[in-house]
C-alpha cells in the first residue's frame, strides 16, 4: 500500500523496516473507534465551513460504507497496511477520489490515535466493569447461601479465629467493589477529547473541538494540546486498576485452591472449572484458579512495560508510544476471560460445612473468647491471656479441646470460671457475640450481604 505520507521523502521504506514500523496487526481492533471518530471530525470540518456540507456527507457516507463493509466481512483489513487509520483513509480515498483526501484537515495521527485509544479503552472499562458486577452479584449470593456456616479464620495462615464462610466471602465483594470505583474513577479522567490537538501545537483552522468532543460522548477536551497527544496515563491508570483488580482475584483464588485441596477440603469445585492429570487418576485440578493466579503476574507486567516505555519520552509524541496499545490490549483481554472464568467457578463451588466446622474445633481459635470471659468477671486482660494460653498448651498435651476440658480443670486455672463459661466459648457464641459493626455475626454479614446488593443497583 503506497504511504500517505510521502513527499519529503518517497516512502520506500525497506520492507523489514516496514513490518518493525506496522501497528496495522494490533491497532486494527479500533477500526469501529477510528471511523466513528473520523465522521464525527467531517462533520466538524462541515458546521466550520472549512469543508462544504456536501463534502462532508459524502466523506461520512463513504466512511459508513466502509465500517458496514468490514462488520458484514465484504471488505478485508490489508494487514500490509501501517496502522488503522491509514487503511482506513486509504479505502476511502479509492472510493471518493479527491474528497477523500480532505478528511484529514485540521488533524494528525498523533491525536486520531490518542482519540481512538481513549474511545476503545472507554468501551473496554464498560465491559470489564459489567463483568466484575457480576462476579460480585455471584460472590454476594454464595455468601448468602453460606452466610451462616462456621470456618476457621486466618492470620499467618494460622487458625485464628472462627467467622462465618458468609462473613469471609463478603471480604472479596468489598474488595471488588472498590475495584469497580476506581474503574469508574479512571473512565472520568480518560473521558477527555484529545482530536483538534492535531500533531502538538494545534491547527491553524478554526475548528469547534467541544462540538466533536459532545458528538463522540466525551465529557470534555484536553486543555493542552502537547499533554492531548503525548501522555498515555490514562492508560497507565487503567493497567493500575486492572492490576488491582487481578491481585484480589489472584488472592480469591489462592485461597480457593488451598480449598479444594485433601489438606483443607472446604470446598468442591465443579468438574467444569477442574481438570484432571494425564498420569495420576485421582487428581482434580483447580487449573482455572491457578490460571488466574499466573496471569495476575502477566497484567503486571503490561503495566510495568507501559511504565518503562513512558519514562524517558520527551514531549511531545515519539513512535515509542506506539508500544501503548499491546499492553493495554492484553490487559484487557486477560482480565475480561479471567473474570467470566472465575464468576462460573465461584457459582458451582460447593462448600463443605462439616468440614470448616471440623476445622475451627480443632484450631483452638474459641482461646480468645475464653481470655475475654475471664476479663468480664473481672480479671485483667494479660492475666486472662495467659491462664487462656495455659489452658491450650494442656489441651495440646492432652490431645483434647477447651469446650471438653471439665470445670474442675478450669477452676485449678481461676474460681471465676462457672459452668456459663461453655456457652461463651461455644464457636456459635464466639461469632454471634462478634457484635461489632462489620464483623461476622450473622446479623453484620446480612447486613453486609444488604448493603452490597444496594450497590448493585
Amino acid at each position: 500500500m503506497a504511504k500517505m505520507w510521502a513527499g519529503r521523502t518517497a516512502g520506500n521504506t525497506d520492507q523489514i523496516a516496514d513490518d518493525f514500523n506496522s501497528s496495522i496487526h494490533f491497532d486494527s481492533r479500533m477500526y469501529q473507534q477510528d471511523i466513528t471518530g473520523s465522521m464525527a471530525h467531517a462533520a466538524m470540518l462541515a458546521k466550520q465551513g472549512i469543508i462544504a456540507k456536501a463534502e462532508a456527507d459524502t466523506l461520512i457516507d463513504g466512511l459508513a460504507g466502509i465500517l458496514s463493509d468490514l462488520e458484514e466481512g465484504k471488505l478485508a483489513i490489508d494487514m500490509t497496511a501501517e496502522d488503522i487509520h491509514m487503511f482506513v483513509e486509504q479505502v476511502l480515498t479509492e472510493r471518493l477520489g479527491e474528497v477523500g483526501k480532505k478528511l484529514h484537515t485540521a488533524r494528525s495521527r498523533n491525536d486520531q490515535v490518542a482519540l481512538d485509544l481513549r474511545m476503545y479503552l472507554r468501551a473496554e472499562i464498560d465491559e470489564i466493569a459489567a463483568l466484575a458486577r457480576a462476579l460480585v452479584a455471584t460472590v454476594t449470593d454464595k455468601a448468602e447461601e453460606y452466610a451462616d456456616v462456621i470456618l476457621p479464620g486466618y492470620t499467618h495462615l494460622q487458625r485464628a479465629q472462627p467467622i462465618l464462610f458468609g462473613h469471609h466471602l463478603m471480604a472479596y465483594a468489598m474488595m471488588l467493589l472498590r475495584d469497580l470505583d476506581r474503574l469508574a474513577d479512571c473512565r472520568k479522567r480518560m473521558n477527555q477529547s484529545p482530536i483538534g490537538c492535531c500533531a502538538l501545537a494545534g491547527t491553524t483552522y478554526e475548528t469547534d473541538r467541544r462540538f466533536e468532543a459532545e458528538r463522540l460522548g466525551f465529557d470534555g477536551i484536553c486543555r493542552n494540546s502537547l499533554d492531548g497527544v503525548s501522555d498515555r496515563d490514562f492508560a497507565l491508570e487503567m493497567l493500575s486498576a486492572l492490576s488491582i483488580l487481578m491481585m484480589h482475584l489472584s488472592r480469591f483464588s489462592e485461597e480457593i485452591i488451598l480449598w479444594c485441596s485433601w489438606e483443607f477440603k472446604f470446598v468442591e469445585l465443579s468438574d467444569a472449572y477442574t481438570t484432571g492429570s494425564s498420569i495420576m487418576p485421582q487428581k482434580k485440578n483447580p487449573d482455572m484458579a491457578e490460571l488466574v493466579r499466573g496471569k495476575t503476574g502477566r497484567v503486571y507486567g503490561d503495566l510495568m512495560a507501559l511504565l518503562t516505555t513512558l519514562k524517558g519520552i520527551p514531549l511531545a509524541y515519539n513512535k515509542d508510544m506506539q508500544e501503548d496499545k499491546e499492553s493495554i490490549f492484553d490487559a484487557v483481554d486477560t482480565v475480561k476471560m479471567c473474570l467470566q472464568v472465575f464468576d462460573g467457578m465461584v457459582a458451582t463451588m460447593v462448600a463443605n460445612r462439616e468440614n470448616m466446622l471440623r476445622a475451627a474445633q480443632k484450631g483452638f481459635i474459641n482461646a480468645t473468647d475464653l481470655a475475654d470471659y475471664l476479663v468480664k468477671k473481672g480479671m485483667p486482660f494479660r492475666s486472662a491471656y495467659k491462664i487462656s494460653g495455659q489452658l491450650v498448651a494442656k489441651c495440646i498435651a492432652e490431645n483434647t479441646v477447651l469446650e471438653e476440658l471439665s470445670l474442675d480443670v478450669y477452676r485449678a486455672y481461676s474460681d471465676l470460671f462457672d459452668q456459663d463459661l461453655y456457652d461463651a466459648i461455644s464457636l456459635r457464641t464466639c461469632v454471634e457475640t462478634r457484635i461489632s459493626e462489620g464483623g461476622t455475626s450473622l446479623a453484620s454479614v446480612r447486613e453486609q450481604i444488604s448493603y452490597v446488593k444496594e450497590r448493585l443497583k
